[in-house]
C-alpha cells in the first residue's frame, strides 16, 4: 500500500519499541507486507517484558533471556522489520518528513525519511532534586539495563539492606521481591498512604501485609537527602524528613514517572496540561496528521469523566500501538479511553482496581456512594475459601460505575476484570446485580461478589438502606441524635471489643424480641462484622419505624483503620460523651 502519492511502498518509522512501538510495527507488517517499517530504539532491547523485571530481581524468574520478548534478529526474521537498537532519534523534521538519528555505537548521524511517524517514547523515571539522589547505588528501574545494574550492584556489594523510595506499583513489587531475596527492606512513601490508586482503607490492607511479612513501611515521610554511608552500608544513608536515618546497601528509586516528551515538544507537537502528547481517538497527534503517538507519553481519554489523564501501563500501550497501525493502514478504529485497570501481588494478597477511587470522585464534587462488601472468593463450604474486600464507587442517581477496588488472597482480579468490562460497556450497578457469571463451588459463589456489590448498590438507590463508610463514623457519633447498635453476637463483641463504648449490643437473631432496648427517637448507626447482618437489621428496624444507617464493611473494615488514626478521634468522642 502507499499513501505518498507514488507507487513506492509506504514507509513507517517508529520511535521506541517495547509495548507500544513494537506492537505498532508488528501490526503494521501484518496489514501491509510491502511497507518499509523501521524501528529506532535507544536502549539495548527492542521488545522486553518490563513488568517482569522485579520478579527476576527477586529470583522468581530464573532465566533473564525469558524477558527478551523479541530481538533485532527475530523481528527481522519473523516480521521483516528493520530495527536499530542503541540508536536515538534526536529531532523530528516535520516539514521534511524526516527524523534525525544518532547511532550510539558508531557516532554516525543521518536523516531517515518517513511517510508516517509513530512516537512511542514512553515515560522516564522521576528524580526530584533531592541532595545526593545521583549517588552510586541509587537506581531506577525502567529497562533491562537498569535491572542488570541493580542485580550486579547487589551481588557485587553483598548488600543485605535495601531502601525502596516510593510505594506505587513498582515500589511495592520491588519491596516484596527484595524481601524474597532475603534482604531487609524499608519502603518509604512521602504521601500519607502506599498505593495511590487505592483508597486509604484498601491501601491499609496492603500496608499491614507488608509489615506482617517483615517490610518496614514509612508513610507521610519523604526523603531529605542521600549521603555517604555509615554503619558499614554499601550504598547511602537515607535521611528522612522525620529525622530517621536508614542505612542502605542499595536504593531503588520508584518515585513515579514523567512523560518523555522532549522530542515531541521540540518538534512543536501539542502537549497537554500534564505534559503528555495530545492525540485524537485514532492516536494521531493533534498537530500533524502524519505523526502518531502511543503509550506512556500520551494523554488519553478518562471515560469516567470525559476529560484527559495519563496512565502509564503496558496493556493500554499495546492496544494503542495496534490501533495506531490499524489507522495508519486505513482501518478507521477509535480508541475509547483507558480505565487504568490494574493488578498487583503483595506477598499473600492480591490487589486490583479499575476506574477512579473515592478520593478522586469526592474531589470532583459529583454525587457518589461508596460501598464495601466482604464476600468469600468461592463457596464457603468448599475447602480453602477466603474472604475478599471489594469496594464499589458509583453514582446513586444514575447507577453509573465510577470505579472499583479489591484486596484479597485469591480471585480478586477476576471480579475487577468483570467490573472493568461492565464499565467499558457503560453498564450500571443494576446490571452488575444481574450479570450471569461462572459458578461452581471451587470457583465462585451462586451470588458472585460482583452481583453482591451490585445488589447492595441497588438497595441504596431504591431507598431500602442508607449507608456510611468508616471515615464518616466519628462525625456521625458527635451528633446527639445518633446512637450505635452492634448486632454481632456477645461472643464477638467480647473477643474484639466495641467500635464505640456507647453501642447497644443486640445480636441480629434476637433483635425483633428486644426492640424496647433500642434507643428511641434517634438515628441508629448499625454495624456487624462486615455489613451483611447489619443490613438485615436495618431492614427490620426501618419497617418498625426507626431511621437507620448501615456501616459498610462493619467492624472488620473499622478494624483496618480504626486502630490507628480513627482510634484517637473515637477516644476523644468517648471522653466528650462521658
Amino acid at each position: 500500500m502507499s499513501n505518498n502519492g507514488t507507487n513506492k511502498p509506504r514507509k513507517l518509522v517508529v520511535v521506541g519499541g517495547v509495548a507500544g512501538g513494537a506492537s505498532c510495527a508488528a501490526r503494521a507488517r501484518r496489514l501491509d507486507e510491502q511497507a518499509e517499517i523501521v524501528v529506532f530504539e535507544k536502549g539495548h532491547d527492542p521488545s522486553f517484558a518490563n513488568c517482569g523485571m522485579p520478579y527476576y530481581l527477586g529470583g522468581e524468574i530464573k532465566d533473564r533471556s525469558a524477558l527478551n520478548v523479541q530481538t533485532e534478529g527475530s523481528l527481522k526474521a519473523r516480521l521483516n522489520l528493520t530495527v536499530h537498537c542503541l540508536t536515538e532519534v534526536t529531532k523530528v523534521n516535520r516539514e521534511a518528513k524526516t527524523v534525525s538519528v544518532k547511532e550510539y555505537t558508531t557516532g554516525k548521524e543521518y536523516d531517515e525519511p518517513y511517510d508516517d511517524l509513530v512516537l512511542s517514547v514512553g515515560a522516564a523515571p522521576f528524580k526530584p532534586p533531592i541532595p545526593g539522589i545521583e549517588r552510586d547505588g541509587n537506581i531506577s528501574l525502567r529497562n533491562l539495563n537498569d535491572m542488570d545494574k541493580i542485580h550486579d550492584w547487589i551481588n557485587s556489594t553483598g548488600g543485605k539492606r535495601a531502601v525502596v523510595a516510593g510505594a506505587g506499583f513498582i515500589g511495592v513489587e520491588m519491596a516484596e521481591q527484595l524481601k524474597h531475596r532475603g534482604m531487609e527492606v524499608w519502603l518509604v512513601e512521602a504521601m500519607p498512604q502506599i498505593m495511590a490508586p487505592l483508597d486509604e482503607e484498601m491501601a491499609k490492607l496492603l500496608h499491614a501485609e507488608l509489615e506482617a511479612k517483615g517490610v518496614h513501611v514509612f508513610v507521610d515521610d519523604g526523603i531529605n537527602s542521600f549521603v555517604p554511608p555509615t554503619d558499614g552500608a554499601k550504598g547511602s544513608d537515607v535521611n528522612l524528613k522525620s529525622g530517621v536515618t536508614l542505612h542502605a546497601d542499595v536504593v531503588i528509586l520508584g518515585l513515579g514517572v514523567r512523560p518523555d516528551t522532549k522530542l515531541a515538544a521540540e518538534a512543536g507537537l501539542k502537549l497537554g496540561a500534564r505534559g503528555g502528547i495530545i492525540v485524537d481517538s485514532e492516536m494521531r497527534t493533534e498537530t500533524d496528521p502524519h505523526v502518531w503517538a502511543v503509550g506512556d507519553a500520551i494523554e488519553v481519554l478518562n471515560p469516567t469523566f470525559g476529560d484527559q489523564w495519563m496512565v502509564a501501563m503496558a496493556g493500554p500501550a499495546n492496544r494503542q500501538g495496534r490501533m495506531a497501525a490499524d489507522n495508519i493502514m486505513g482501518q478507521g478504529r477509535k480508541y475509547r479511553g483507558t480505565y487504568g485497570t490494574s493488578v498487583m501481588r503483595c506477598f499473600d494478597l492480591t490487589c486490583a482496581c479499575t476506574g477512579v477511587n473515592e478520593r478522586t470522585v469526592k474531589a470532583r464534587g459529583v454525587p457518589y456512594k461508596a460501598i464495601h462488601v466482604y464476600p468469600k472468593n468461592h463457596a464457603g463450604y468448599y475447602p480453602g475459601s477466603k474472604a475478599i474486600w471489594l469496594k464499589l464507587v458509583f453514582n446513586p442517581e444514575t447507577g453509573a460505575i465510577y470505579g472499583a477496588q479489591s484486596v484479597g488472597a485469591d480471585l480478586v482480579e477476576k471480579r475487577i476484570d468483570v467490573i472493568a468490562t461492565a464499565m467499558y460497556g457503560k453498564l450500571t450497578v443494576d446490571d452488575l446485580a444481574q450479570l450471569e457469571l461462572c459458578y461452581a463451588p471451587p470457583f465462585g459463589t451462586a451470588k458472585d461478589p460482583v452481583n453482591y456489590a451490585g445488589m447492595v448498590a441497588q438497595d441504596i438507590m431504591e431507598g431500602l438502606v442508607d449507608t456510611c463508610t468508616w471515615d464518616q463514623v466519628p462525625e456521625l457519633l458527635k451528633r446527639p441524635d445518633v446512637a450505635m447498635v452492634d448486632v454481632r453476637t456477645p461472643k464477638e463483641v467480647t473477643g474484639s471489643g466495641k467500635v464505640h463504648a456507647s453501642a447497644v449490643n443486640i445480636e441480629i437473631d434476637a433483635l425483633r424480641g428486644r426492640v424496647a432496648e433500642i434507643p428511641q427517637g434517634k438515628t441508629l448507626l448499625v454495624h456487624c462484622g462486615t455489613g451483611l447482618r447489619s443490613y438485615y437489621a436495618c431492614r427490620i428496624l426501618n419497617q418498625l419505624g426507626f431511621k437507620t444507617i448501615n456501616l459498610c464493611g462493619g467492624y472488620e473494615m473499622w478494624k483496618v483503620l480504626g486502630l490507628t488514626k480513627l482510634a484517637a478521634e473515637m477516644s476523644a468522642i468517648d471522653k466528650q460523651q462521658g
